[in-house]
C-alpha cells in the first residue's frame, strides 16, 4: 500500500474499497457498480490480501444466491416459496396504496407487486418512494386463505443498498489532510479511473463530468469521440442519476404526469442525463419548449400549477468528424437534432461545454486498481454537495468582464461553485486556486458561446470573456484551445478564378461560399456547377455572364468572351443551401481567371450586382462580416451603398478588416484583382 493508499485507509476507515475488486467481480455480473461496491465495502474494506480474498468468495456467493436476475425470477420466487424465507438483492420501488392505506412494493427484477412495506422502513429510506432503491431484502412467504387478495410475500427485514445517510463533517475535516493533487487523484479513482494515465487537462475534464452531481440545475453538454466514457458516470457511478438511453421520452416521463398527477424524472433524480443526443426526441411537441423553460430556471409548468424540480440536465453524444473540419463548416453543436440544432435559445441555456475531443480513448490501463471511495458513499457525498453553493467563491477576488451577460454569469458562477465543491468541499481555498477555476469555467462557458455567435449572429458577438483583479485591476482574457485552428479562408494568394463571399443560403442562414472558375478556348459558352436546381442562383450567374458579355471592354479588351468557354462551380462550405447572391462575385471570379490574375490574398466579395449595372446594398451587414471574420476573412470588398449601415457594426469587429469600398462593377474587379 503506498502513501496515498494509506492517507485514505486512515482518514476514511470502512468507506473505501480496492477498484480491481470491482473490475473482478463486474466482469462476470451484469449488476452496477454501486451495488457491487457495497458489498465489497461488507467484506473486502481490509488491506489483507487473505480477508480480501475470503470477501470476494463471500461477495460472488452473495450474488450468486442471492442477485436476481431476470430470467430466474421464477426461481427465486418458488425458493421463496418452497424455504419459507429467502434473501433477494432488487430494485426497489414503493408507493402509497390510497384505498389500501399501505405502502406496497414492486420489486424490479423478481417481477411482483403489491407486497406490504412498513411505514418505518419508508420514513427511514424516503428514496423507496422517490423512484426506487437497489435493497437486500429478507422475504417471507405466507399464503393466507382467508385473505386471498393479499400477497402471499412479506418484507421481514428490508436494507437499502444506496447509504441513507453520511456524515459530512467527516469529509470535510478529512480534506485538509490531502494536497490538490491527492485529493484529485481520490475522487478520480473514486469513480474508476487512474489518474496516473491523465495530465491535468484530462483530469480537470473529468472532474466537470462531476458537476451535475454536485450542482442543482446544472446544465452540461459533452460531445466527442466513441469510447472516451463520456455517459459512464451517470450510468454507472452514481445511484442518483438516471441515463435515458436512446434519447426518446416524453413530457409526462421527464417532467409531469397529468393523468397520475406525479412528477417525472427531474423531482426523482439528481442528474438526468440524454444518451446519444442525436436521437433525442420528445413525443410530445411542446417537450422541446418545456425543457428550455426547466433548464433556464428549474421550473415548468404544467396544467395550472407551476412545478419546481433541481435535476441537472447532461447532454452527450458523439462527433464523427474532426473539430477542426466542423469548426470550418459548422458549429459544435451540430450532432443535435434537427428541432434543436439551431436553436440559439435552447442552446444559451447550457452552462458547460466539455471538449470530449481531448479526452483520450478508453485503454484497460486507464481503469485504476488502487484504492478509492466505495461508490455508493461517494455517491452520497456528491449529493451532500448539493445542499450548499460556492458561487460566490470569485466575488471576494475577480470580477467578470463586460462581455459576459447575465446568463453567461450564472454559467461561470454555477460552474466554479460545482468545481469548487468538489476540489474543496471544506470551503478553505485560496486566490490563486479559485483563478485556476475561474479560468476553466469561462472556457466551458465560452465554447457554447462561441457556438451561438455561429448559429445566431451578431445577437452572440460578445464572446471575449475576461476577469478582472480585484487588487490589482489586471484584466485577463480567456479563449477556447479549439478556435485557434484553421480556416476556411487559405491565406495568401489564391488561384486566378478562386474568391469567397458571404451570403444568405436556402435554409435563411449566413454562411461562406467559394467560387472556383476555368475558362479554355472555346465558343463562348458558359457552364454553371454546383447550383443544383436553385432556379435564382442560376439566374444570378447568367446575370453575371450577360453583363461580362456587355462590357469586357471597360474592363479588359484581353478578356475575351466569344472566343472562350468559361465553367464556375460554387461550394457551400457551410453546407446551408446555395446562396442566391452571386451577381458580382461570378463576375469577378470569371474575369480573374480569363485574365489569369488571382484575387488579393484573404479576402471575401460582398453585395451584388443587378442587371442594370446598379449595386445592391449587402443584406445584414454586420452579421455578414462576422461569419466573414469567423472564415477567416483579413479584406472585405463592401459596396458603397452600404456605407450608411457601419455604425451597426462593432468597432471592434470593423478593426479585424482592411475594408475596401466599391462603386460600379468595374471598380469592384479592379479592386478584388488589386490593380491601382
Amino acid at each position: 500500500m503506498d502513501e496515498l493508499a494509506q492517507k485514505i485507509y486512515e482518514a476514511f476507515p470502512g468507506k473505501i474499497v480496492r477498484k480491481d475488486l470491482t473490475k473482478r467481480i463486474k466482469e462476470g455480473a451484469n449488476v452496477p457498480v454501486y451495488v457491487l461496491e457495497y458489498l465489497l465495502g461488507m467484506y473486502c474494506s481490509s488491506t489483507n490480501e487473505d480477508e480480501i480474498n475470503e470477501g470476494i468468495k463471500n461477495v460472488k456467493q452473495i450474488l450468486a444466491d442471492n442477485f436476481v436476475r431476470p430470467d430466474e425470477a421464477q426461481k427465486i420466487i418458488s425458493k421463496i416459496r418452497e424455504h419459507g424465507s429467502y434473501t433477494v438483492i432488487d430494485r426497489i420501488t414503493v408507493k402509497l396504496n390510497i384505498k389500501e392505506d399501505e405502502y406496497q412494493a414492486e420489486f424490479s427484477n423478481l417481477g411482483i407487486k403489491e407486497v406490504t412495506v412498513s411505514s418505518d422502513d419508508v420514513e427511514k429510506y424516503d428514496r423507496l418512494v422517490c423512484g426506487g432503491i437497489w435493497c437486500i431484502v429478507q422475504m417471507d412467504y405466507f399464503y393466507d386463505e382467508n385473505d386471498r387478495s393479499k400477497s402471499p410475500f412479506l418484507i421481514k427485514r428490508l436494507t437499502p443498498i444506496q447509504m441513507p445517510s453520511i456524515d459530512f463533517y467527516v469529509v470535510k475535516n478529512a480534506r485538509s489532510k490531502f494536497t490538490d493533487e491527492e485529493w484529485i487523484s481520490l475522487i478520480l479513482r473514486s469513480t474508476g479511473m487512474e489518474p496516473t494515465q491523465f495530465d491535468e487537462r484530462v483530469k480537470w475534464l473529468h472532474l466537470a463530468r462531476l458537476i451535475p452531481l454536485v450542482e442543482n440545475n446544472y446544465n452540461l453538454c459533452e460531445l466527442g469521440p466513441r469510447g472516451t466514457g463520456k455517459s459512464h458516470i451517470y450510468k454507472e457511478i452514481s445511484p442518483n442519476s438516471i441515463l435515458v438511453s436512446g434519447g426518446q421520452t416524453t413530457v409526462a416521463n421527464l417532467f409531469y404526469n397529468m393523468g397520475s398527477r406525479t412528477i417525472g424524472f427531474v423531482g426523482l433524480w439528481d442528474c438526468v442525463a440524454f444518451d446519444e443526443v442525436a436521437g433525442i426526441k420528445f413525443k410530445d411537441q411542446d417537450g422541446v419548449q418545456i425543457m428550455k423553460d426547466y433548464m433556464a430556471s428549474g421550473s415548468f409548468a404544467r396544467g395550472k400549477e407551476e412545478k419546481n424540480a433541481s435535476a441537472s440536465m447532461v447532454f452527450v453524444g458523439n462527433i464523427n468528424q474532426s473539430v477542426e473540419t466542423i469548426l470550418k463548416t459548422s458549429h459544435l453543436f451540430e450532432p443535435f437534432p434537427s428541432v434543436m440544432a439551431n436553436d440559439s435559445a435552447f442552446f444559451d441555456r447550457m452552462h458547460c461545454y466539455v471538449p470530449g475531443w481531448e479526452i483520450p480513448k478508453y485503454r484497460p490501463e486507464f481503469f485504476t486498481n488502487d484504492y478509492g471511495f466505495i461508490t455508493d458513499y461517494f455517491a452520497e457525498v456528491l449529493r451532500e454537495l448539493r445542499k450548499v453553493s460556492f458561487a460566490d467563491a470569485i466575488d471576494k477576488y475577480f470580477k467578470l468582464g463586460n462581455n459576459l451577460n447575465q446568463r453567461d454569469v450564472i454559467a461561470v458562477k454555477k460552474t466554479v461553485s460545482g468545481m469548487a465543491k468538489l476540489l474543496y468541499p471544506d470551503g478553505n481555498y485560496n486566490k490563486e486556486q479559485i483563478e485556476q477555476i475561474l479560468r476553466f469555467a469561462l472556457e466551458m462557458r465560452r465554447r457554447v458561446k462561441e457556438q451561438l455567435k455561429k448559429i445566431g449572429g451578431m445577437e452572440f458577438f460578445d464572446v471575449n470573456f475576461s476577469y478582472i483583479d480585484n487588487e490589482t485591476f489586471r484584466e485577463e482574457f480567456v479563449s477556447v484551445p479549439e478556435q485557434g485552428g484553421g480556416t476556411l479562408i487559405l491565406e495568401g494568394i489564391g488561384k486566378p478564378g478562386h474568391l469567397y463571399t458571404v451570403g444568405k443560403g436556402a435554409t435563411g442562414m449566413l454562411g461562406t461560399y467559394k467560387l472556383e472558375t476555368q475558362v479554355s478556348h472555346g465558343s463562348g459558352k458558359f457552364t454553371k456547377t454546383g447550383v443544383g436546381t436553385n432556379r435564382e442562383a442560376k439566374e444570378a450567374m447568367d446575370t453575371a455572364y450577360k453583363y461580362l458579355q456587355a462590357n469586357y471592354k471597360n474592363i479588359s479588351a484581353s478578356i475575351g468572351v466569344t472566343e472562350k468557354d468559361y465553367l464556375v462551380d460554387i461550394q457551400d462550405l457551410n453546407g446551408i443551401g446555395i446562396t442566391t447572391q452571386l451577381t458580382i462575385q461570378t463576375l469577378i471570379a470569371m474575369c480573374s481567371a480569363a485574365l489569369n490574375k488571382p484575387v488579393i490574398s484573404s479576402c471575401v466579395i460582398l453585395g451584388d450586382l443587378s442587371i442594370g449595372g446598379t449595386m445592391i446594398k449587402v443584406e445584414s451587414l454586420a452579421d455578414s462580416l462576422q461569419v466573414a471574420v469567423s472564415a477567416g476573412a483579413k479584406k472585405v470588398l463592401i459596396p458603397m451603398v452600404s456605407a450608411s449601415d457601419l455604425p451597426t457594426v462593432p468597432p471592434e469587429l470593423i478593426s479585424k478588416f482592411q475594408l475596401i469600398f466599391y462603386s460600379s462593377a468595374e471598380d469592384t474587379v479592379f479592386k478584388a484583382l488589386g490593380v491601382e
